[in-house]
């Protein structure tokens, strides 16, 4: 039982679940597409993540002009790990109370307890979180028994309208559609493993409060890229720069300064989401890279075109305003590029469909495709992105938290990442005008 279930939540954000009388009952968030940590819905503007001191700090001393780039920062709250009389397991977020929960870091990695790993099948609800490319070893993080490591509302809520497809090693779909990002529920099922093998030490854990970047797209298309030419913090052991190093040298990080780490692209003719992970990314050529950029931008009837203008815009800016970040080093970070699979033409596209073609609206389809509010074909309206900078656990700069490291200059390992893309979408519309 968690000792802070007696504390009162006065405040609660927009449609958050409650436990009982208390405390925030956290949901799996089901459009995460990279990392490892488990992105929790809070409502539907929040998400939270395991608090890591120096990102915290991170977000809390960010210059000015960096806050339109990174999700706002809202706070910290106490999480509890609860199992109920079923064997089912809750994440519940209660006010944050100083000295009380403890953050991921507090334990020094040395002490962390490896994972577990149970030869025990998955519920066929999540065979598709593998991933045929993964290496021997990585498939068992996923082999834990659902009964033991997800709450049933996983099932009863966590769900879209619009179903997920994992692409394969051969690029062929798997054979099934669910109804959340496969890689959000590999995270999710982890995290909680993580946290219940530390169940008997720690009671509370420190959870960060960021902006839901998302909450803003009907269908949401999100890339996540690994950004520079180098991923470790200075404080990294020996050990884990060289297998950094290995990674950024054996992918695109060294050849382009950046690399796919995950994504998700909704496809108007077959009505679902496609989507990608990092070990896919892993694997990219520089030809290779250029493709998944533009299948990140086809919705599976066309090169999303209108794009192009928008997000480079918003490159550009980001890059002027890193450029002028003397000693800032974003070790680690990813950089989403977000943009609304409902565009000013879906009604358009959908009618194509061969189930559209007798009537305009059929129940079976997203809301999203039914509220009527699309505009008629060829409106002028520029279509919504958003470019958002994440993860900054091994970020640092001059004057940081006493770092010993001191840089000289931008980050232009980042910056290098930032021109190889927009060159290529340059280069993308060029091609395609």
């Amino acid at each position: 039982m968690c000792v802070c279930q007696t504390m009162e939540v006065g405040k609660y954000g927009k449609n958050a679940t409650r436990s009982g009388d208390r405390g925030v009952l956290l949901e799996p968030f089901i459009h995460q597409v990279g990392g490892h940590s488990s992105m929790m819905r809070y409502d539907d503007h929040t998400v939270c993540k395991p608090l890591i001191t120096r990102e915290q700090r991170f977000y809390e001393s960010l210059p000015p002009e960096m806050k339109e780039f990174t999700p706002e920062y809202k706070g910290v709250v106490s999480v509890c790990f609860e199992g109920d009389s079923d064997g089912y397991i809750n994440l519940v977020a209660y006010p944050y109370v100083e000295n009380e929960a403890l953050e991921q870091d507090d334990v020094p990695e040395r002490d962390q307890p490896r994972r577990k790993h149970s030869r025990r099948s998955l519920h066929r609800s999540s065979s598709v979180t593998e991933h045929k490319e993964e290496k021997p070893g990585l498939a068992s993080d996923n082999t834990e028994s659902i009964q033991e490591t997800k709450s049933p509302r996983v099932d009863l809520h966590i769900h879209s309208d619009v179903p997920f497809q994992m692409l394969d090693g051969n690029s062929g779909l798997s054979s099934e559609k669910i109804s959340y990002n496969p890689w959000s529920l590999r995270c999710h099922k982890q995290q909680l493993s993580r946290m219940r093998s530390e169940s008997k030490d720690r009671k509370l854990y420190k959870f960060l409060l960021l902006e839901n970047v998302v909450h803003h797209f009907k269908l949401p298309c999100v890339l996540d890229l690994k950004m520079g030419t180098r991923q470790h913090g200075d404080d990294a052991s020996e050990e884990k720069a060289a297998r950094q190093m290995k990674k950024c040298e054996q992918s695109t990080s060294a050849t382009l300064g950046v690399r796919v780490c995950g994504m998700q692209v909704y496809q108007l003719d077959t009505g679902h989401y496609l989507c990608r992970n990092k070990y896919y990314g892993r694997g990219l050529s520089i030809e290779g890279f250029r493709n998944a950029l533009y299948q990140y931008l086809h919705n599976g009837i066309e090169l999303r075109k209108d794009l192009f203008e928008p997000v480079l815009t918003k490159l550009r800016s980001l890059k002027a305003v890193l450029e002028r970040q003397a000693s800032y080093r974003f070790y680690s970070s990813s950089l989403l590029i977000i943009y609304d699979g409902k565009d000013s033409r879906a009604g358009m596209f959908v009618e194509r469909r061969p189930e559209m073609r007798l009537k305009r609206v059929d129940s079976s389809l997203p809301e999203s495709l039914q509220d009527g509010s699309s505009t008629e074909p060829g409106s002028s309206a520029q279509p919504k992105v958003d470019v958002r900078m994440i993860d900054f656990a091994h970020s640092t700069f001059k004057g940081f938290r006493d770092d010993p490291t001191v840089h000289d200059g931008p980050d232009m390992g980042y910056v290098f990442g930032l021109e190889s893309l927009i060159n290529i979408m340059e280069q993308m519309r060029e091609e395609n005008q």
